[in-house]
């Protein structure tokens, strides 16, 4: 899915749109199902049904990628698989099968590890007819040809309130007072199938995960079955070993400074291009790269089979994954310096007097602890 896509189904999950009834299960911390909710919206006062939705939106926001994850079906499981099947049934039920709602919110709690914490799963389905859209891409509301049904599911964890003042209109007075249990915002969640090229694609579902450092592979292995994917930050921690290890000498500061303006270049380009598609790089261009460094031939090379180790044959890297587009940061063992990326080419390296250096222009604005501080030479 693109982010054009997401947002199509996102704008979806709203009462006055595809949202009009949730199921769902409390949860707690002794994996005991405290109570069961199937609800109409229509039914409910507004500002809750509103809160609703929006739990169910932000399992749909974040980074393509990065906290949003294709997760893909070999076409065996979608031919016949347990999971598959589940996944299926409450899809083309529209979530009204009691036996499979059963069924899948028991392999959750088999399976889900929430920090000693007690958590709501929600589950909202929808048939989309999904208007046609034109030459100039403007969206002809009055024109569909496809139904794209699905359902979205999300995991909030729910935790004590703390004591605050409040007031109390009875005796005109402010008292403490504790909200007992308060639902926080989605750890996980998916939608299924996929959306993709607006329509939908049954091999595929889109993960999506608060923290892009924990998927709850827990979670991903009992619901999906699949190969685990590879977090945002595996991957920047593997291609920052790789090109370590397969570079040895050549990995020079104007290497790593060079390898990480340009990829940031491409996302920069990227984003002005404004397209919906995620940026990605394969391993033959990120190889040109260090050519351009001038990194030898043979290091390159080895470069290129610990990426097939580390990333998979033929891997496509995520640009926004490998590196930190928005930090560029030096660290020796006693100092650590932070440059604003757009700047990192002021900083070079040098030797003076048989000692090496690493230099940043100081001619005017210099501040230490707020104080400004002017840098003349003694």
């Amino acid at each position: 899915m693109n982010k054009k896509e997401v947002n199509e189904i996102r704008r979806q999950l709203t009462p006055d749109r595809g949202l009009k009834k949730i199921y769902g299960c409390y949860v707690n911390t002794k994996k005991e199902i405290i109570s069961y909710i199937e609800e109409s919206l229509s039914l409910m006062p507004e500002f809750e049904a509103q809160k609703f939705s929006s739990l169910l939106k932000k399992c749909l926001s974040g980074v393509l990628g990065k906290n949003l994850i294709d997760i893909v079906f070999s076409t065996q499981q979608v031919a016949d698989s347990e999971e598959h099947r589940l996944l299926t049934a409450l899809r083309t039920s529209s979530l009204q099968d009691r036996e499979a709602r059963d069924a899948f919110y028991q392999k959750v709690i088999d399976s889900l590890e929430m920090d000693g914490s007690n958590y709501l799963v929600l589950l909202a389905a929808d048939t989309y007819d999904v208007p046609t859209r034109g030459k100039d891409d403007e969206v002809m509301e009055d024109a569909s040809d496809t139904v794209f049904t699905y359902f979205v599911c999300c995991v909030c964890p729910v935790k004590d309130g703390k004591e605050e003042l409040g007031y109390y209109a009875g005796d005109n007075e402010f008292h403490s007072c504790i909200p007992t249990q308060i639902v926080g915002a989605p750890e996980l969640g998916f939608l299924f199938p996929a959306f993709d090229d607006r329509a939908a694609n049954i091999y595929n579902a889109l993960f999506y995960s608060k923290n892009p450092a924990q998927l709850h592979q827990e979670f991903i292995d009992a619901v999906f079955c699949t190969e685990p994917p590879v977090s945002a930050l595996e991957q920047k921690e593997i291609f920052e070993d790789v090109l370590s290890s397969s570079l040895e000498e050549d990995c020079s500061f104007q290497v790593v400074q060079s390898v990480h303006e340009q990829i940031r270049e491409l996302i920069t380009q990227h984003a002005e291009t404004k397209n919906p598609e995620p940026l990605e790089l394969s391993v033959r261009e990120v190889s040109g790269i260090l050519h351009n460094c001038g990194v030898p031939e043979e290091r390159v090379e080895v470069f290129q089979e610990k990426c097939s180790e580390g990333f998979g044959e033929a891997a496509s890297l995520n640009p926004n994954n490998i590196i930190d587009s928005k930090k560029f940061e030096i660290k020796t063992p006693q100092v650590k310096i932070s440059v604003d990326p757009e700047f990192s080419y002021l900083v070079e390296t040098r030797i003076i007097d048989g000692r090496k250096y690493i230099l940043i222009p100081s001619d005017e604005g210099v501040e230490i602890n707020g104080v400004k501080v002017t840098t003349d030479s003694q």
